[in-house]
């Protein structure tokens, strides 16, 4: 599979992602448009990356740059978990698990094959900072390995005005359970 957009399918990317940058610029005061697309046209693989995060319903936009590394960082930014990442358990292992009514893939599966990754929990907790998210699903994150190895894994979602932070066994899957992605350009 081709890890690359056509000339169109890529500038109907970038106005999407240039219409939500300008529709959101609490989330990035100070960045400039022409900047991150300059970014963003001279990495064709991130760019498929983020078209992958939009196809699912993720809505990425940017969130953080570092100037130390002229590093842009798009995370999913959709109310809800994105609505093309639930139903999954949480890693390959999980699946592999699971005897009877297995999930069609895993979160960490998926967000290889898209070239993201998942939240981690500060990151989860910074973009709460910027919105309220997951008011009525929740999200896989990174897992710490000392739980994965005894068959947990982490979520997250925001309820009563506050983030909280979860267990479940990785090899359980919700449909309002999915995961959010991030990718560093």
């Amino acid at each position: 599979m081709s890890k690359k957009l056509t000339p169109q399918q890529s500038q109907e990317l970038l106005s999407i992602l240039k219409i939500r940058f300008e529709k959101n610029i609490k989330r990035h005061p100070n960045l400039q448009w022409h900047n991150i697309q300059a970014k963003l046209e001279a990495s064709p693989e991130k760019l498929w990356s983020l078209n992958e995060m939009d196809i699912t319903d993720g809505e990425p936009d940017v969130v953080a740059y570092d100037e130390t590394t002229n590093t842009y960082t798009f995370v999913d930014c959709a109310a809800e978990s994105p609505k093309g990442r639930r139903s999954l358990c949480y890693d390959h292992a999980a699946l592999e698990a699971r005897k009877e009514h297995k999930p069609s893939d895993s979160a960490v599966n998926m967000a290889n094959e898209m070239g993201i990754e998942l939240l981690n929990e500060v990151q989860y907790q910074e973009l709460q900072k910027l919105g309220e998210f997951d008011l009525k699903t929740s999200s896989w994150i990174q897992t710490p390995d000392h739980i994965r190895q005894l068959d947990g894994a982490l979520f997250c979602d925001r309820r009563y005005n506050t983030v909280f932070v979860y267990h479940n066994g990785a090899q359980s899957y919700y449909a309002a359970r999915g995961f959010r992605g991030l990718l560093k350009v």
